[in-house]
């Protein structure tokens, strides 16, 4: 078994879908902070994700001595401007009208770690080109999948009917959805949580 330290319904669904036996700890890391300090330092959304992801996994490891802990973060960067999950639906609104016909890119990291210390991690970007979906579409989106807009940074959850507000995704799909699961799997194998 290995401990989650994150409290993504998404990535919990990947993990137990493959088959990974596990459990969650949410590391409850500040964030934004953590954000606005790398933000000064390197503007790099994909370093960004990795450090928060290091920072949780860290943080719930030395709450489980002897446990592997996974740790993971996506960034989603927009011409130079960092999104967060929208908080109402009009923030939901507004990130959707600002991502409609351009292209964005989806940065995650994974770290493991264990006893406090990383012992491994990965990251990987995507590239998600959004259509020109008309505000009656926006809306029909809106209303349908109601609170999930909420939930997910950028307000769409590929996996489900947000897949129609894009013309292409470049990168794993996985990684869009938050968690370069395939790299997972492998690292859990070679370290024995999973059949070779």
């Amino acid at each position: 078994m290995i401990i989650l330290a994150s409290a993504s319904p998404a990535r919990r669904a990947m993990l137990d879908s493959a088959g990974v036996s596990l459990a969650v700890d949410v590391a409850g890391v500040d964030e934004e902070a953590v954000k606005q300090a790398l933000r000064l330092e390197t503007g790099n959304p994909l370093r960004v994700a990795e450090t928060l992801a290091e920072l949780k996994a860290i943080k719930v490891s030395a709450r489980h001595p002897g446990m592997l802990v996974l740790g993971a973060d996506q960034m989603l960067d927009y011409d130079g401007i960092w999104f967060d999950k929208p908080k109402t639906r009009d923030d939901a609104r507004h990130q959707l009208k600002m991502l409609r016909h351009h292209t964005h890119r989806l940065s995650s990291a994974v770290v493991a770690a264990k006893d406090g210390r990383r012992v491994w991690y990965h990251a990987e970007q995507a590239r998600l080109t959004m259509r020109n979906f008309s505000d009656a579409f926006l809306e029909h989106y809106l209303e349908r999948v109601g609170e999930a807009a909420l939930g997910t940074v950028g307000a769409y959850q590929l996996e489900g009917l947000g897949a129609q507000l894009f013309l292409s995704v470049e990168g794993d799909f996985f990684t869009v959805l938050g968690l370069p699961l395939l790299p997972v799997l492998d690292f859990l194998r070679e370290n024995g949580e999973l059949t070779q």
